[in-house]
């Protein structure tokens, strides 16, 4: 049965809407980086009038913008890496073993998604103060305790994705790798980790981009030392001045090793988000 005429104008309409939404925003941002301050401050001309690449070279200059950015890369790495591997092992073992209390587990892990985040806010804040004040292991203000709160959000929806990819992947796969001589272990590290490799792909993905651009955890639990990008970029705002072209500027910046690392890497996490959504 073919679709009526109306239908593909009105898909075109739609997404020509929502390509505006979308690129709109990012001209402004663009032509913004490229303006003197003067003229971001002054009347909006979508046009602009003078071009300059100042803006690029001073946000270096006007907050350290480079220990920022090594933070984040640090803090998101690490929080990306440990979610990985630490996911993998748990979803394998729920993949494949049966053991007691597996099904309570599996309801644990997902209700932590049920909660929005700031409820955790005070209680490891409190935590973290009192583990260091009783240890003397310093997670307030530094860039472990960034790293494990950030490990709270995302080792859950990694656990529960990696478990149905690897659901997807046949048993006999890890049989034939036993008879063959090797152990569990070895099955997971030889066969199933390269099987299933879209979908840790896509759980690092979603496991760095959710420590990169955080804001609400790293304003509180940082200091000048250990401060991220998504909260250095304040410090453009003073009691004085507002450095509209230099807070662009450091967005565009601060944007690229995110596209870049979703444009490299993007066929993975398509097949790796579908085949957990479907299982």
């Amino acid at each position: 049965m073919s679709e009526p005429r109306w239908v593909p104008w009105a898909r075109r309409f739609v997404l020509g809407f929502l390509a505006l939404f979308t690129l709109v925003p990012l001209y402004a941002m663009v032509s913004s980086s490229l303006k003197p301050l003067g003229d971001v401050q002054g009347e909006w001309e979508w046009i602009p009038t003078t071009l300059t690449i100042q803006p690029f070279f001073d946000i270096w200059e006007t907050i350290p913008l480079a220990e920022y950015f090594a933070n984040s890369l640090i803090i998101s790495g690490s929080a990306a890496i440990l979610s990985v591997v630490i996911a993998i092992f748990a979803a394998y073992a729920l993949s494949r073993f049966r053991f007691r209390g597996k099904n309570f587990f599996k309801m644990t892990v997902l209700s932590t998604q049920m909660f929005p985040g700031i409820l955790f806010l005070l209680p490891l804040f409190l935590i973290f103060v009192n583990i260091g004040n009783t240890t003397g292991i310093v997670l307030y203000g530094s860039r472990l305790g960034l790293i494990v709160t950030y490990l709270t959000f995302s080792l859950p929806f990694a656990i529960w994705m990696l478990a149905g990819y690897i659901d997807s992947i046949p048993k006999e796969l890890d049989e034939a790798a036993m008879v063959d001589g090797t152990g569990p272990l070895g099955a997971l590290i030889r066969v199933v980790i390269p099987a299933a490799m879209p979908g840790i792909v896509a759980v690092g993905i979603y496991s760095f981009m959710t420590a990169w651009g955080e804001v609400l955890f790293a304003s509180v639990m940082t200091d000048s030392g250990t401060r991220t990008l998504a909260v250095g970029l304040q410090e453009y705002s003073t009691q004085v001045q507002v450095y509209w072209n230099q807070v662009m500027a450091a967005s565009l910046i601060v944007s690229v090793p995110v596209v870049a690392g979703f444009l490299l890497l993007q066929r993975y996490l398509v097949a790796g988000l579908t085949a957990g959504a479907v299982k």
